[in-house]
Formats: C-alpha cells, structure tokens, sequence
C-alpha cells in the first residue's frame, strides 16, 4: 500500500448543530455543533431528509423540500460519509433529520406529542406481557425481546419474577393513564400492585416495617421466594435501591387511587429503612444489609459493608418520595425531601478535583473509589439526576445550595459528558479527565442510554422553566432532539435500551432486549409524563390534562391532590375538573386540590392545568359542525405559533362554521389577524367565520375591515 493511500479512509458519521448558511449552487451548508465548532455539510445528489416522527405516526418524508428547509438557524443532525485524505476532509450528507416543522417549532412541544408516545410504550409494554389482555401478572417476565415478546428460554420450569422490574412497570403504567385516562393502563397498574402486594411483601405487622422479596421464580407447581438479592452487584444482601424501587409503581398507582392500602406500605417500608438502613451517627443511608442479621456492618456483606451510595441517598426523591408528597402533602415525606437534598449538596459535589460528583461513600463519608465496576468512574446521569431533583425539591424547600448546585452541574455536565459532536449524552466515563487529551475518557464504549437522555432532558426542562435560562431551553431541545430522533423503534414499538454514538440502535446482548434488570418502561414513560408537565406548563404555556379514579371516602376529607409535579409555588393553576364526564366547580385553583362528592366507588376525575401567567388561554370545542374557539389574554407575536397550531387543528376537523370568542382578548396583533385571514381564504366560500359576541374595538374592526368575518352579538361580556 502506497504512503497516499495509507492516509485515506471513510467512515460513517452524524453530526448534530444548527445551520449558518446554505448555498444552493454549491449544495452545501454550514453547520455549528452545540459547542461552536463548524463544519461544512456537502449534499449528495441523493441525500434524503425526514422530520422526526412520534411512535404510531407515518413516516415524515420532505426530500423534496431538503433546499428548501436548511434555513438559518435550523437544528438539524446530518448523517453521512466522512472522506479523509492527506490534505483534507470533506462530509457528505446522506440523510438529515429535522427535529423541527418550521424554525423553533419543535415537534416534541406540541402538546400532545408526549401523550401520544405514552400511550404507544405503555401499549407495547401490555402487549408484551399480556398478548391476550388479560392482566394476569403470573404471565409477566422480567426479560422483553427487541420485538416484544417472551424470550423462549422461559418456557422452562423456573421462571425468575423480578419485583423491582414489576415495579417500575407498574410505574409506567400508572403513569400512561395520569396522561391518557385510557382504562387498560390502569386496570393493569392496580392488578400489578396487587400482584406485587400478595406476592413480594413481607408486612412485619408486630414490628411495623415492610419489606420486599427480590423477586420470585414461578414453577408449574407454585413458587420460590427469593429472599436476598441475586443481581451481581448486590448478592447475597438487601439493597436499598431494591426496596426503593419496588414503591415506585404502587405509590404512582396511589396518585392516582388513594387506596390506603398503598400508603400503610410506603409507611411500612420508610420504617424499614429507618430502622435498617440508617445511619444514626454519621446521617444518611446505607446501601445494603445482610439477609440474616439486618446489620449493615456485617463482613458478610463484603464489598458493601458500611456503605453508602447514590442509590441509598438520592434515589429516593425520584423513585417514590416525591410522588408520595405530592399525593399526600405529608409533612414528613417533605422532611425526608428536604434531608435528601441537603445531604446531596453537602456530600456529593468533588469540585476540584472533579466535575462529576461523587457516588459512593464509606460510612464516614469518605469517598470510596475502588468498589467494583465503579472504581473513580462517573455515571453521567446520576448528576444530571441531581441537577432534575434538587431544582425539583428547591420548589418545596427554597434553599439556595439546591438551585446553586443544580445549576451548576448544569453549566460543567455538558463539556464533561455529553456528545457535542453528534448530539445525546454518554454513559460511564472517567471522572478525572485524561492529563494528555483534557477528556474523560470513555469506561466501556461511547454509546448513549436511554435513560441518561430522560435524565438530561428533564434537567434542562425543568432549569429553563424555573429560571428562564435560554442555554438550558437550548440543551434541553437538544437532548429532546436526540432521544426522538434516534431512541423510538418504529418497526417493534417500545424505546431503544442503547444507540450508538451516532444514533444508530445498538442491538446486541442485553442491549437487545427492552424488558430487563434495568429496563421496563419506568424511564421512558417518566420521561413522557414530566416532559409534557415541564413543557405545558412552564416553557410553552399550554393546558396539561391529567386523569384520576379514587374513591372519595379513601381520600382524607375526601381531598384529591392534583399538582403534576414540585414546581414553583404559584407557577400553576387548577382551571377546570370534570368528575364522571360532567363539569365540577368544587376545586381550589391555588392550591391545585379537588374537593370530590361523597362516595365510596371510584370516580373519573379529569383535571385541566396551566401556567398561572399564561399570556394566551386557547380551548376549542365543537357543537356537531360549529367550531367554538374561545380565546384570552395577548394574541402576539410571541403566541403566533400557538395560536396557528391551534387554529390549524380546528380547521383540520373541517368544521362548516367557526364561532371566535374573543372578549377576554386584550390585544391581538396583525399577525395573528392575518393568520385568521389565510386560514379562512383556504375553508373556502361554505365555512363562516364569525366573531360572538363583544371584541376590542380596534380588533373587530380590524377583522371586519377584511371583509371575511361575520359579527354576531349575544355574549355576555364587558369590559373595563
């Protein structure tokens, strides 16, 4: 081989960044990455483009329009061949994906984007499980293939029920019905929780604790419990994190039923570890205990004697804590909170010596850098996690080290561990930076999971929603941008355990599989949920509708809690509840309480929410062909693309009359009026538009003077 052709190669490749410039003549484009670096894109002559499509949704072709498209400012990620040769590179773009419908219209911050992918992993999840739709739990198996189905290596005698793994599915599931009402999610939640209830927990009823099995291996002739842990990690002892998480379904299930049932077990287990796990000398949690003598301390517990862990400390918050509070307004459960984050802000950060915090800890607090696969190793989601949870916790407890230290593990992560290249988060890395090159390096690989994408996302949402932050809008946009364009399985359903690191599926061993030890559709349905209550409600100001079915006499005072999340006081409001399909006024708007009938069967009980500074309320109902769009506050330029998908959705429906109610409008801009043109020059000459009732002068006569609108009176309205 010549010295020439040793120096040449090709390799496939994506970047992710926004465009500079686009050239026609040239047929390329300028692209900079999410840390300022510029590349030049070339365009093959056959480069084919798609906008990012939801699960459930047809493929979004827009070849034709690719030109078209490459507007500056654009975030896009190109795929393509990398040419190098001894004096030069040059890229050449394949495929370019547009997580965006129009510049700034993200097509994950619709509304219903969320809601719909939800709906599509829970039901994969089900029809994994239950092919028949029977909610028979003694059906489920930890392990999932890519396709969904039963691995055949269960149809042997023993079959291994993991009880975390039920738990987090049962999480999952509660959650999908929080967002959708559909029955089936719930249905199977509660006979999960039963499940795990008769068949997982230990009620230590003279000592008043609760603990769980790890699981259970079910034969044709019964069933074996298995008592202590039998994951390598945790052999042979109880880990926290294995009780932590085996209250994640049931106290999501509780959010939404109140059964009081479910809260004598979250009661019962904090007991546990309160008695078991706490260390009442040097403060915090340790991460396991021996099976036999419950001791912390035991050398039977090896490596993990006398230990503490982020599992042990933080998880918590997350796995149930904070929905458990949120169910209950408890003030004990806001103490535990309050004791969790204070413990993170004084234990965790390592700054200088490292941007990473640290994970685990000997019982005196000192760090432990030689356990097991861990050695001085960062998991860059459990900071990200801490970044999501402190800010979330900061809305009940107003701290200043929690927003200090949120945000900043914000402003280090992204240079530390994420992919500025091509876009998503890493997994494991160094947590001293390499001497030679200034990075850290990668422990196993470069590929991106997918629940440190639901960590980074989170993260950033909430930080842009609190704080107003335009680089953490930007980041959360990014990694939202990564996780749909490359993480859903269209073909088999469900979410992608791993990609590589330019976006393509990682499907070998384990990672093959989307039902496991580490995976069962609690991230990936945490992720729709929160992401549509962050998004709703703090960065685009649309309504968030959540669903619940309680009985009324389980509930105290028959009071029902509805706050979607730890936001900040005030930031939201209770505007509407329907009970049973009809209209209920007995709610407190503030305090985002529902005051529900007497009864003792379980009720429907739908909610509507929104950001308390909502500049502009939208809601749209139809009366057999009339459209009724009932609009309040500034119709601006800020609110254009809200109020264009709005009415665009209405108009899809292809109603004969369109009814505008706008006497709570305060101003409407030209825009926005010709918006309401264009869309009623392409109804058609049948489809009237009318304006009910009183309007601002200035906007009826501005819609008059179009010579399109009809004015009809008999609203009932004034104004000051």
């Amino acid at each position: 081989m010549s010295g020439t052709a040793a120096r040449r190669r090709t390799f496939s490749d994506t970047l992710a960044g926004y465009v500079t410039y686009f050239s026609p003549t040239g047929r390329r484009f300028g692209l900079r990455t999410s840390d300022e670096r510029e590349f030049t894109v070339h365009l093959s002559r056959n480069v084919a483009s798609r906008i990012v499509r939801n699960l459930g949704d047809g493929y979004r072709d827009t070849t034709d329009a690719t030109l078209d498209m490459l507007a500056e400012g654009r975030y896009l990620f190109a795929y393509g061949i990398c040419y190098e040769w001894e004096d030069g590179q040059r890229f050449e773009a394949k495929e370019i994906t547009f997580p965006e419908e129009r510049r700034g219209a993200y097509v994950f911050e619709h509304p219903a984007w969320w809601v719909q992918q939800a709906a599509a992993v829970a039901d994969f999840y089900l029809r994994g499980h239950f092919p028949d739709g029977t909610y028979d739990w003694r059906n489920f198996r930890t392990q999932l293939t890519l396709h969904g189905t039963h691995l055949p290596d269960f149809t042997g005698e023993d079959v291994r029920q993991e009880t975390d793994t039920i738990s987090r599915l049962v999480y999952g599931l509660s959650t999908a019905y929080l967002l959708t009402g559909e029955d089936r999610f719930l249905d199977a939640a509660e006979s999960g929780t039963e499940y795990l209830r008769e068949h997982m927990r230990v009620a230590d009823e003279q000592d008043g604790f609760v603990y769980w099995y790890h699981g259970i291996d079910v034969t044709p002739s019964g069933q074996r419990k298995v008592y202590a842990s039998e994951f390598g990690d945790d052999v042979d002892a109880i880990p926290m994190y294995e009780q932590i998480y085996a209250l994640a379904g049931p106290t999501q299930t509780y959010r939404i039923t109140g059964d009081p049932r479910i809260l004598k077990d979250i009661d019962g287990t904090v007991a546990l570890f309160e008695r078991f796990f706490r260390d009442r000398e040097r403060g915090g949690f340790f991460s396991h205990i021996d099976p036999i003598t419950l001791d912390p301390n035991a050398d039977s517990l090896g490596p993990n004697r006398s230990r503490k862990n982020w599992n042990s400390i933080g998880d918590h918050a997350p796995a149930y804590l904070i929905n458990a509070y949120l169910a209950t307004g408890r003030q004990d459960f806001a103490h535990l909170l309050e004791e969790t984050a204070d413990t993170i802000v004084e234990r965790f950060p390592d700054e200088p010596n490292s941007p990473f915090v640290q994970e685990r800890f000997h019982a005196d607090w000192s760090p432990d850098r030689t356990w097991g696969w861990q050695q001085d190793r960062a998991v860059v989601g459990h900071n990200l996690k801490i970044a999501w949870n402190l800010t979330r916790i900061k809305s009940l407890v107003d701290k200043g080290g929690y927003g200090a230290l949120a945000e900043r593990i914000a402003e280090i992560m992204p240079a530390a561990g994420s992919d500025q290249l091509r876009g998503g988060w890493y997994d494991v890395v160094e947590r001293k930076a390499d001497p030679d090159s200034g990075m850290h390096r990668m422990v196993w690989h470069d590929r991106k999971a997918w629940w440190q994408q639901e960590q980074a996302i989170l993260a950033y949402l909430i930080l842009a929603g609190t704080t107003n932050d335009p680089e953490h809008l930007r980041l959360a946009r990014e990694a939202a941008s990564f996780h749909n364009a490359f993480f859903l399985d269209y073909d088999d359903g469900g979410v992608y355990f791993n990609v590589q690191a330019n976006g393509i599926p990682y499907l070998l061993g384990t990672e093959r599989l989307k039902g496991s030890h580490s995976m069962a559709g609690y991230h990936s349905l945490e992720l729709c949920y929160l992401a549509a209550a962050y998004t709703g409600l703090l960065i685009s100001n649309d309504t968030l509708t959540l669903h619940f079915r309680p009985r009324p006499s389980d509930l105290p005072e028959r009071t029902l809690r509805v706050a979607p999340d730890l936001l900040p006081a005030g930031s939201v409001e209770l505007t509407a509840v329907w009970v049973d399909g009809q209209p209920y006024h007995h709610f407190d708007a503030k305090e985002l309480t529902v005051k529900l009938p007497e009864g003792g069967e379980p009720v429907r009980v739908r909610v509507e929410l929104e950001a308390a500074q909502m500049r502009l309320r939208m809601r749209t109902e139809f009366d057999g062909g009339t459209a009724h769009v009932r609009c309040a506050g500034v119709i601006d330029t800020a609110e254009l693309e809200k109020f264009r998908r709005i009415l665009g959705e209405v108009m899809s429906a292809e109603p004969q009359r369109v009814e505008f109610h706008l006497c709570e409008v305060a101003a409407m801009g030209r825009p926005a009026i010709n918006e309401l043109l264009f869309q009623r020059t392409k109804a058609g000459l049948d489809v009237d538009f009318v304006i009910v009732g009183c309007a601002l002068p200035d906007v009826a006569d501005a819609l008059l003077a179009t010579d399109a609108f009809l004015l009809e009176g008999g609203d009932a309205c004034a104004h000051d």
